[in-house]
Parts: structure tokens; C-alpha cells; sequence
């Protein structure tokens, strides 16, 4: 019944998971034809779809060659990434595999076979996902390449370096996630479905990977504790608690929250330039792409403002609210609208005594002159008493059925799966 009382405070969420369960996410995520594909390229799509419950829908929604470019990108980077994360490799072995590692890409026969991780696959049959980027025009080949030694080179350094400072912060996120930004970009300017200037902004593109990474480390600040891992910037939570472990603590929550908020506002800052990046799209399929992770992450980052919850289990959006923006983000107007929407909602819960409120509140001033609502979209979510009755019933008698949709629906609309 639980279930039953958030879908009547929320019947936009039933239409749309109808509407998406039913077809509508045709619109976002087109079927892509495997048929035609070689048996490299098949086995590269099954990796991707067994190593990505979020991307790997929206990556075959791509257009042309570009499809084949970001999927075997995707594959190196995880494969890279599949490396870092693997604590049985030791140090002296790891740092030199991570700054040699976009070398394998030129290597046929290269594999890793020792891996414990989960991903093991992607380096245990590399040779496969080499051969395919062999395969790929060179202007593609060279973007690859290039995000792989640079990831490489910083995934290195900051595998004995804590981040320390808010500077820290930026470039670690710019390892792990900007210069992703920038390969994607560079490789959609490749392509030529976008403009020149779209892969030649760099600071853009990293701001996109930057409002991701930073929205995801916030969110997951009790599973990294759990799992050992520490990536908010001491210069910040230093200044609320001894350890940072100490905000999972019952009589720090207050300090914790504090804490919890300056780190949203910093990541803010990112969206000025997100909802930049975005208005230079042109093409539809890049333009979904690019837009989706990022409504998902300020409506997390709206979840997560001012929530103890933060530090006692997960924050999640709900799913039919993550099926809404999905089915919603389809042109820069939608998504200024969805941006006000929610930062329209941390104003409302910034509190007075918070030490981070007024830089949160210029920073959200900032956003709401980017993106003052000046289209339909900007009132979606007012529904006439008749919709609502309707909807309310709909909800009534389709709860049961909506809480047993498919495995495949529900893992792709995991919000933050950035």
C-alpha cells in the first residue's frame, strides 16, 4: 500500500510508466538492429549490455557510426576502469598496467587474464573490443586512445592519494569522468552530427562529467564507507567532523546535513555550463544522450539536499519519476524547465541557520536566469481534477501490475547509474 500512496501523490509517474511500458521508450531508446552486425561487434554489444544497466540502452540509440565508436569507447574505459578497481593487482603491478594500458589497444593478442572483478570479461577477451576499435575510422581511433592514456595517467596517480582539497575534487573527477566528457564530445564532433565547437569546448564537456561524477560521490557517501573508499574533499568535511566516517553517527547528523549541503551547492556550479553544452546540440540522438544522465542527476541532487537520509541508507528517485524525465528531456527548453523545476525545490529547502546558504542561493539564481520557464514544459506537472480523478484510479487498479514490471525497465531507470 506503501507503493499505492506515493503513486497517488505522484500521478504523472503512472501515466508515464504506462506510457513508457507500453512503447513510449521507443522514442528514447530506438531497438537497434544486431542482425547486420559482425560477430565482433554482437559480442561487443553483449558486454556492453552485461557490463551497463543505464548506458548501453542509450549508446545503441545513437545514430550511424557514431553507435559503434561510443560502445567500443565505453569498453575500453571499463576495462581500464575494471583494472583500477581490482585490489588483487598490487601496486607495482597496477600503476604500470594503467599508464600502458591505451598501448593493448594496438595489440592483438593483449589480455588480462587474473582479474577478480565482476567485469573481468572486458579484459579477459580484450583482443575481441581491440580488434572492433581497430576497426573504426582513425579520427575515432585517435579520440579513444587519447582518453585512455590520460585516464590511465590519473587513475595512477590518485590510487595512493586521498582527495584532499576542492581543487582535488575537480581533478579527480576530471580523470574518472570529465575526460570522458571530452572523449564523447570529441567523437561527436567526429562524427559531424554535431558542430565543430562542440568537441573543441573542453571546459564544457568536462563540466558535464563533473556534475555527474560529483552528483554520484554525494549520493554514495555510506556505500563508499562501507566498501573503504573516501572521495568527499577533507578541505570541506574538515570542517564539520574529525573523520568523515563520523557523519554516519547519530549525534553528528546536523554537522553531516551541513556538510552534505555545501557539497550540492559546489556541484551546482556545474549546471550553467550543462545547460550550455546542451543548447549547442543539434542532432536528436546525441542531444538524449547527453541530456538524460544529467536531469537524472539534479533530480537526484534535489532528493539528496538537506536529507539526513544521505547517511543512513540510499537516496533514490522514484522510478516513474525517473521514466517522466526520460520521456520529458527531449529538447534544451524541457530540460531548462526540468533544471528550474528542481532547484526551484532546493530553494525551498534551504535552511536559514545553514553556513552554505546564501552561496546556495546565488548559485541557484544563477541557473534560474538560464532557465526561466518559457515553454509548455515548464507547467507539466499541472494536471486538471479531471486528469487527477483519472489518474488516482488508474493508480488504484494498475499499482499490483506496475510494481512487477520487467528486470530490463526497472535496472535501466536506476537513477545516478551515471
Amino acid at each position: 500500500m506503501e507503493l499505492l500512496r506515493k503513486w497517488l501523490g505522484h500521478p504523472e509517474d503512472i501515466y508515464n510508466l504506462l506510457r513508457f511500458k507500453m512503447g513510449g521508450y521507443r522514442a528514447v531508446m530506438p531497438r537497434m538492429d544486431t542482425d547486420s552486425l559482425g560477430c565482433g561487434l554482437r559480442t561487443c554489444y553483449r558486454y556492453l549490455n552485461q557490463t551497463s544497466r543505464s548506458f548501453a540502452a542509450v549508446i545503441q540509440a545513437l545514430d550511424g557510426e557514431l553507435r559503434h565508436a561510443v560502445c567500443i569507447f565505453y569498453l575500453v574505459l571499463r576495462a581500464l576502469d575494471t583494472v583500477e578497481d581490482d585490489m588483487s593487482i598490487p601496486l607495482d603491478v597496477k600503476v604500470p598496467m594503467l599508464h600502458e594500458f591505451h598501448s593493448h589497444l594496438y595489440q592483438p593478442d593483449w589480455k588480462y587474464t587474473e582479474s577478480k572483478e565482476k567485469d573481468r570479461q572486458v579484459l579477459e577477451d580484450f583482443p575481441t573490443i581491440s580488434m572492433e576499435f581497430r576497426n573504426l575510422s582513425k579520427v575515432y581511433q585517435d579520440v579513444i586512445s587519447d582518453i585512455c592514456h590520460k585516464m590511465g595517467v590519473g587513475m595512477a596517480e590518485f590510487l595512493e592519494k586521498k582527495v584532499d582539497s576542492q581543487r582535488e575534487w575537480d581533478e579527480y573527477c576530471h580523470y574518472v569522468a570529465g575526460l570522458v566528457g571530452i572523449g564523447l564530445s570529441r567523437l561527436f564532433s567526429a562524427s559531424e552530427l554535431e558542430d565543430s565547437i562542440v568537441g573543441q569546448d573542453t571546459d564544457l564537456a568536462n563540466s558535464m562529467g563533473l556534475f555527474l561524477q560529483k552528483t554520484n560521490i554525494i549520493r554514495d557517501y555510506l556505500e563508499d564507507q562501507l566498501e573503504g573508499r573516501e572521495f568527499w574533499p577533507r578541505e570541506v568535511w574538515s570542517r564539520y567532523a574529525k573523520k568523515l566516517s563520523d557523519f554516519a553517527k547519530p549525534e553528528n547528523i546536523d554537522m553531516a546535513v551541513q556538510c552534505l549541503n555545501e557539497l550540492i551547492t559546489n556541484a551546482l556550479h556545474h549546471v550553467p555550463d550543462v545547460l550550455t553544452y546542451l543548447s549547442r546540440l543539434k542532432n536528436q540522438s546525441v542531444f538524449n544522450f547527453c541530456a538524460i544522465p544529467q536531469v537524472m542527476a539534479i533530480a537526484t541532487l534535489a532528493a539528496c539536499y538537506n536529507n539526513q537520509q544521505v547517511f543512513r541508507g540510499v537516496v533514490k528517485i522514484r522510478k516513474g519519476q525517473a521514466v517522466t524525465l526520460m520521456m520529458d528531456a527531449t529538447n534544451i527548453q524541457a530540460v531548462k524547465a526540468i533544471m528550474y523545476q528542481y532547484v526551484e525545490e532546493i530553494y525551498q529547502k534551504i535552511p536559514s541557520t545553514d553556513p552554505s546558504s546564501n552561496k546556495t542561493q546565488q548559485v541557484i539564481a544563477s541557473i534560474r536566469a538560464m532557465s526561466l520557464p518559457g515553454s509548455p514544459m515548464a507547467s507539466r506537472h499541472h494536471y486538471s481534477p479531471i486528469y487527477l480523478s483519472c489518474a488516482m484510479l488508474l493508480a488504484a487498479l494498475s499499482w499490483q501490475y506496475l510494481s512487477t514490471l520487467s528486470k530490463a525497465t526497472e535496472e535501466y531507470v536506476q537513477a545516478g547509474d551515471n
